[in-house]
């Protein structure tokens, strides 16, 4: 078996994708990749045009772990967000092409399933605490057992996940935040919802890598009597030691990760237990053969996974995320999104969503297809994640 054809679709049923479809030598069989980088989409597809396909024709896919490590490596300089979001497209269409060939969901080629389903989470917003409580509410009649918690903060402007932001448009939109609200409020919106919904239903916030060390451990510290199931990116991710000065403080459980893209980057929090969820996104770490090497090293220091599944990245990767959820041992919670029906109508074979859980397709491979000509009705449209920047106009994290 050999590769014949490495086909890279771009396409935008609402947002952005970059799609891959590796055709081989024998009659109907291929697979499916996703290599979407929300921002910076045309630089994954040029990549994939110009250098990569070129590279697998001819080539064997079932040889998913020799293909991995000579993109990986053959670069020279590698790593990085765009040629690790290239490789990840690469592998999961090639674990797609060899769980069809097998006749077998892709969870079978990786040990079996450790559970029936993947405890998910949804997000609740709104613009007080009475709007973010509805929404909780919502998420739970709907069969959410853990729902993420964002709002509003008075006098920052576009607070992310609060009251939504602008991701499309040909120039970035700007947000302005300031610390000094945000950790004023956070704690308050969480008194507020335990006093009003009680300890039943599981409850996190993401910070989104906004804060310093110290000012992270304060929030940890403070949110301790509201049993938080995490706080979500607390620090920026260049500086792995900072998060000693955030465990040392506080109780809290950690999670981190969706800005990494090698394994070695999440090396220094496993293995000194920095964190207690690692939350990789399959998309930009390399696909399945890297996440599942992630998993298993942060297995053995009692973290548990946490795989980052938000719009921008498409129905393929949440797809191959629940494939690993369900056979690893260490799995602990999967962020889920429900797309709108363009998106299904390209990518049809999204990991179905049963009261609180996702579910894997029984179907051989990953489960996930792409109709190239429903594809062709979107064509891409510029679009920019926004800019965050402090009240004096300083550039601050997203």
């Amino acid at each position: 078996m050999k590769i014949n054809d490495v086909k890279v679709i771009v396409t935008c049923p609402g947002r952005n994708y970059v799609l891959l479809k590796i055709v081989t030598d024998e009659p109907g069989l291929y697979g499916v990749g996703d290599a979407t980088l929300n921002g910076r989409e045309l630089a994954v597809a040029a990549a994939l045009q110009e250098h990569i396909a070129p590279l697998l024709i001819g080539r064997d896919p079932d040889r998913i772990e020799d293909i991995w490590q000579y993109i990986f490596r053959g670069t020279y300089w590698r790593g990085g967000p765009v040629l690790m979001t290239a490789l990840a497209g690469v592998d999961l269409a090639l674990w797609d092409i060899k769980g069809k060939r097998a006749n077998l969901p892709v969870y079978s080629l990786l040990g079996g399933l450790c559970r029936e389903g993947a405890l998910c989470y949804t997000h609740a917003g709104g613009r007080d605490f009475a709007e973010v409580e509805d929404s909780v509410c919502q998420a739970a009649e709907r069969g959410f057992k853990v729902v993420r918690a964002q709002v509003s903060i008075p006098g920052c402007k576009g607070t992310y996940g609060g009251t939504g932001g602008a991701f499309t448009g040909h120039y970035p939109p700007e947000e302005i935040w300031e610390p000094a609200p945000y950790l004023r409020t956070i704690p308050r919106l969480f008194a507020h919802l335990r006093e009003r919904l009680g300890d039943e239903i599981e409850l996190f916030h993401d910070v989104h890598e906004r804060l310093t060390p110290i000012q992270a451990a304060r929030l940890a510290k403070e949110l301790e009597p509201f049993h938080l199931f995490f706080l979500e990116d607390p620090l920026r991710p260049e500086h792995k030691e900072s998060f000693r000065v955030l465990r040392h403080h506080s109780t809290t459980p950690i999670a981190m990760g969706e800005l990494f893209h090698t394994r070695w980057e999440c090396l220094p929090l496993l293995t000194e237990q920095l964190i207690d969820f690692i939350r990789c996104d399959l998309g930009h770490i390399g696909g399945l053969t890297e996440a599942r090497k992630i998993a298993a090293i942060a297995e053995s220091y009692y973290v548990q996974t946490a795989w980052h599944g938000p719009g921008d990245i498409a129905p393929v990767t949440h797809a191959a995320n629940v494939h690993l959820d369900v056979a690893i041992p260490n799995f602990g919670v999967q962020e889920m999104v429900f797309f709108p029906e363009a998106v299904h109508e390209v990518m049809p074979g999204a990991p179905e969503c049963r009261q609180g859980a996702l579910w894997p397709s029984e179907a051989p491979g990953l489960g996930c297809d792409i109709d190239e000509e429903a594809a062709r009705k979107y064509p891409y449209s510029p679009a920019y994640l926004p800019t965050t920047r402090r009240a004096d106009g300083s550039v601050h994290d997203w």
